[in-house]
């Protein structure tokens, strides 16, 4: 597998670099909610729901929080697509 970015849709036409992701985590668990809540108002927190609920928030490796009003499944299938694909030889460099 060749280490070339991919932007990840996440909604509405926001896009995330797959390999800054580290994690796609369900908004609801309290541990979640209380990192979330730790990033609000500075830079680290990016809302990309467009005023929509937030269904999901990805964690990257740069420390940022990625609000999405995607489900996780969603995004984390889109994921595996892209890199699917890769691996099937079918994205050519």
């Amino acid at each position: 597998m060749s280490f070339v970015a991919k932007l990840i849709n996440i909604g509405f036409g926001n896009a995330v670099n797959s390999q800054k992701i580290v994690a796609v985590v369900s908004p609801d668990a309290a541990p979640v909610k209380r990192m979330v809540q730790s990033v609000k108002g500075t830079k680290s927190l990016i809302d990309a729901t467009q005023g929509r609920k937030t269904k999901a928030v990805i964690v990257t490796s740069d420390d940022y929080l990625v609000l999405s009003a995607l489900q996780p499944e969603t995004i984390a299938r889109r994921f595996a697509e892209a890199y699917e694909y890769e691996d099937k030889g079918e994205i050519h460099e």
